[in-house]
């Protein structure tokens, strides 16, 4: 931070000459050189060809900064710079952050240079890998309060960047409806929404289908921008309740993902992720650094290695540790976790989400992927664990809802998910076999290609079935 703004008062920030640039290590222009390219493009295209700038995993002010800094030294196109909020402590540590970030004077030419307007980016796919399920989603529900509170504070016009994936874990589900559970960040109109991987095929590959996705999406806004200048906060005893089960949904989280080694095992094991990696799709790879730590493992495929073999475990796992916190209570629990699903859309929402997440999962079918791992006593425990906490989430939902199974209230959801299940089972089975044979060792080169090709079918098989990837 102090560095930062050192080196823009000793050096004035001036563009650097191309001799220069071209002088600096591999390593510094393969930052600096896309930088450079922008002023080209913009002035060739005009600035909205670029979008914005956005930083992932932001932590600190001088993140931005950095961005500010190297922008002047190239050149480059004077681009909006958003910070990205992904992990559970970079979420709860946004508004302080961004408090920081306004009142330094380094960064006062930046808003103002874009009429005092920030875009604000939050993570749903890294926030559920960090903290779990219902952890993550208080999280951004919080954050973005706090942001817009921040902004406002400070005579700040921001734009909510929501960085949604296609699946549950990550962000997905219908669009109308995440908007207006989390209203209060379009108090100034706007909202900015990734769609990405499946998502682009699924909504937009037909006109008329399109048009009512973008319908839907603009009904969602104009009905989320009125409710955010009416907002009204929770509940206090709404509130509380969802600070107990955050904590209780993150400790379970936390004690399986985080804090037992042998659950890595069990991932890497009984999941495709070998054969994902392996894909010739995407831009990055499937770990951020040369590590195997859940931290540093890239969400989409974490996502979709889980959603391969019927599990399905980001979408729920450590929701039913949280809801039983307040079910605990007895009648009392129950009934105040049923207004909240009655009158709540954040928590209804959030609870009817899962409830398709469960309804795409099949364990009996999981299991048959936990018999690849090959210690029998990690195998018998993480697959104890999960059933455990699966079953326990499913009859918290229910009892919660009042239904008697999940998506009773959904007729066509469920009857599609019904339908489309036992044309999906069978690549499971078959995916499973090929990849015992491949791992066997006991096939020759010719034969492993095969059957390696005979897994990639049964990925884009299974993806397209449940409709999700990554």
């Amino acid at each position: 931070h102090g560095a930062v703004a050192n080196a823009f008062r000793a050096s004035g920030a001036k563009p650097l000459s191309a001799g220069k640039l071209a002088g600096l290590s591999a390593a510094t222009r393969h930052v600096l050189e896309p930088l450079a390219l922008t002023g080209q493009v913009a002035a060739k295209f005009g600035g909205e060809a670029l979008g914005i700038y956005i930083i992932s995993m932001t932590d600190g002010v001088s993140d931005l900064l950095e961005v500010q800094f190297m922008m002047k030294l190239t050149g480059a196109a004077p681009l909006p710079i958003a910070p990205l909020f992904e992990t559970l402590d970079d979420l709860e540590r946004a508004p302080e952050i961004l408090a920081a970030l306004f009142a330094h004077p380094a960064y006062a030419t930046e808003l103002a240079k874009h009429d005092r307007h920030q875009h604000v980016m939050l993570g749903y796919s890294d926030s559920n890998k960090d903290c779990g399920y219902l952890t993550a989603n208080w999280a951004l529900y919080k954050a973005q309060e706090e942001i817009t509170c921040v902004c406002r504070e400070n005579d700040v016009r921001v734009t909510l960047f929501h960085g949604r994936g296609g699946s549950i874990a990550r962000g997905g589900g219908p669009a109308a409806k995440a908007i207006l559970a989390q209203p209060v960040g379009l108090g100034d109109g706007g909202i900015r929404v990734t769609e990405q991987g499946e998502v682009l095929s699924t909504r937009y590959h037909d006109p008329d289908l399109a048009h009512r996705i973008l319908e839907q999406m603009a009904y969602g806004v104009l009905l989320g921008a009125h409710a955010a200048k009416n907002h009204r906060p929770a509940p206090a005893d709404w509130v509380d309740a969802m600070e107990e089960m955050s904590a209780a949904g993150v400790a379970a989280y936390k004690a399986l993902v985080h804090g037992d080694p042998d659950f890595l095992v069990f991932w890497k094991q009984s999941t495709p992720i070998d054969e994902i990696s392996n894909l010739k799709f995407g831009s990055r790879p499937t770990f951020r650094r040369n590590t195997t730590s859940v931290e540093d493992l890239r969400a989409i495929p974490w996502v979709f290695s889980w959603m391969q073999t019927r599990f399905v475990f980001p979408g729920w796992f450590g929701l039913g540790s949280a809801l039983e916190a307040v079910l605990g209570r007895g009648a009392a629990g129950k009934k105040l976790l049923r207004e909240m699903h009655a009158n709540w859309t954040f928590f209804q929402t959030m609870i009817d989400n899962a409830q398709l997440t469960l309804r795409k999962a099949d364990m009996t079918i999981a299991r048959l992927y936990g018999e690849l791992v090959e210690e029998p006593r990690i195998r018998k425990k993480i697959l104890a664990a999960l059933t455990r906490e699966f079953e326990r989430t499913e009859a918290a939902i229910l009892a919660i809802t009042g239904q008697k199974q999940l998506l009773a209230e959904e007729p066509v959801l469920l009857k599609s998910v019904q339908l489309r299940n036992p044309y999906i089972d069978p690549l499971n089975y078959i995916q499973v076999e090929m990849m015992r044979r491949l791992r066997s060792g006991k096939l020759d080169k010719a034969e492993e290609e095969a059957t390696r090709a005979v897994v990639e079918l049964t990925i884009n098989g299974i993806s397209g079935g449940l409709k999700n990837t990554g």
